[in-house]
């Protein structure tokens, strides 16, 4: 394995953090405050969306392959939830410039450049979804998959040092499985009644 993949990897790693957490939470935060609804609302509905990826690390975690379809799927779904609700841009248009709608601006188009980029990069480790967990963990066998899945163990021995992997797995498949019923129950209860209105 090139050692310039795996600086790749935990930069795509690294960039999620900042894209998908710090920047976000900074957002939604001070939106909160300033009681600017139409922004309080697409970064909550940014905070379900992308809580995917959240589900997706425990899973790869305890080397659960799904958690390579997550991911990928989740890098498609938070752009569309950003840029799916027509009141809430027509809202953000009419707003007049301040440093919060410019923030909220650009962190939209480029964590949504960082989704697109990141989902054709991971195509190939799609096809670690469907091998058995053994092969996945295995560097010697599944270099690329292996290689994927560090972050994650970095990221629960920094949070959860004391934890069984597949404990947290589990956790993962629960949330998986409350994401797919609320998935599930917007696109075919929610979705035909208000249509492209968040705010409504």
């Amino acid at each position: 394995m090139a050692p310039w993949i795996s600086s790749l990897v935990w930069t795509d790693y690294r960039l999620a953090v900042l894209l998908t957490v710090l920047v976000p939470l900074g957002i939604l935060t001070i939106a909160f405050i300033k009681q600017n609804e139409p922004i309080t609302r697409m970064m909550i509905i940014y905070w379900r969306v992308s809580s995917l990826l959240a589900i997706s690390a425990y899973l790869l975690i305890a080397a659960m392959p799904v958690g390579f379809v997550t991911g990928w799927l989740s890098r498609l779904l938070i752009p569309i939830a950003l840029w799916f609700w027509v009141d809430i841009n027509e809202s953000l248009q009419d707003q007049q410039s301040n440093p919060l709608k410019f923030s909220l601006l650009a962190w939209r188009w480029s964590i949504s450049a960082y989704c697109l980029i990141g989902a054709i990069g991971q195509l190939p480790i799609l096809r670690c979804a469907f091998m058995p967990s053994a092969a996945v963990q295995d560097p010697s066998r599944e270099a690329l998959c292996y290689l994927w899945m560090q972050p994650t163990w970095a990221f629960k021995e920094l949070f959860h040092p004391t934890t069984t992997a597949w404990f947290l797995g589990g956790i993962g498949m629960v949330g998986l499985g409350a994401y797919v019923l609320y998935l599930a129950y917007f696109l075919f209860a929610r979705l035909g009644k208000r249509k492209r209105s968040a705010l409504g």
